[in-house]
């Protein structure tokens, strides 16, 4: 049994993390603030007693003993929640991470630091590879976000040089599945309540821009396979689907799951919107054995029939 710690653990892709974690009979330790995570996401955890939350900001130091390993997910990840207070967003990312790295220090565990596809911005070479840099607006309305990450990335790997820690870096591409938050503007979770609403889906600009959406449960398979490699490999390694759809397309597979007869209606696109986003797994594949195995269709019933639990 490995002491596991957890930041962000209840929120979206966390609290899928700790159930996993605590199916493979760990003891998981859930960091959250609760700005964008729920109790909700983890309240039939609550009393299993391998669990334990702790509500607290990474922002702010935290000490704790005899921990293992520690997955860094505490940030907002949805443009509505980053933007609310980007400072903020972006102290998270740093502060977070830098809080983070000085623990697993003091109990030599191994850290993960789940970064984000936004890092490579809106891309000028398709589809994405570790080793491209990216092209990213620092003073844009998304920079807290996406130089949060980046700068969180140079952090956990400069700490690997200097004090030979083990470490790791997943960068995290459009993720969907049961407890997503409804008020979260992600495409996937606006397109879904806008359908069992019967309202008008909103598409920004055309709806060409593309997107490649990875099932939860095959994210956090990824996430624990990278944590427990047993090579050298620290990464950064894409976990994502490489499945490329535009919105539109999306909109539409959604609106027939759902039986729905919404209207698509198009709105201007706000601003650094990537026009394309597609991971190359090459080096998941070959380094963790790692590729997604959830079907579009099948991962998007999963997730209706969530909203359809939560919406009143």
């Amino acid at each position: 049994m490995k002491n596991i710690l957890i930041t962000g653990g209840a929120g979206f892709i966390g609290s899928h993390l700790c159930r996993k974690l605590l199916k493979e009979n760990n003891y998981v330790i859930c960091l959250d603030n609760l700005f964008t995570g729920s109790m909700n996401n983890v309240k039939d955890l609550i009393d299993n007693p391998n669990f334990k939350f702790i509500n607290h900001d990474v922002v702010n130091e935290f000490k704790i003993d005899n921990i293992d390993q520690i997955y860094n997910l505490a940030c907002p990840a949805s443009p509505v929640h980053y933007q609310y207070d980007p400072i903020k967003t972006t102290k998270t990312s740093v502060l977070g991470i830098l809080n983070m790295l000085e623990l697993a220090k003091s109990n030599n565990a191994v850290i993960l630091q789940a970064s984000t596809s936004e890092v490579y911005g809106n891309p000028l070479v398709h589809p994405q590879t570790e080793n491209y840099f990216g092209n990213v607006n620092p003073v844009g309305v998304r920079s807290c976000y996406d130089e949060g990450k980046r700068c969180a990335e140079t952090f956990i790997s400069d700490y690997h040089c200097k004090y030979n820690l083990r470490t790791s870096i997943v960068r995290i591409f459009n993720t969907y599945g049961p407890n997503m938050s409804s008020n979260d503007g992600r495409v996937v979770s606006n397109f879904i309540v806008q359908a069992l609403k019967g309202e008008d889906i909103t598409i920004y600009g055309d709806g060409l821009q593309t997107r490649s959406f990875c099932y939860v449960d095959d994210l956090v398979d990824g996430m624990i396979k990278m944590m427990n490699n047993s090579s050298d490999f620290s990464g950064p390694v894409n976990l994502g689907n490489p499945s490329e759809r535009t919105v539109l397309n999306l909109a539409e597979i959604i609106i027939k799951l759902t039986n729905s007869n919404s209207k698509i209606v198009y709105k201007p696109i706000p601003s650094d919107d990537p026009e394309k986003r597609k991971p190359d797994i090459t080096l998941a594949k070959e380094k963790l054995n790692w590729e997604p195995v959830t079907g579009i269709e099948e991962g998007l019933k999963k997730t209706i029939e969530y909203f359809r639990g939560i919406i009143r």
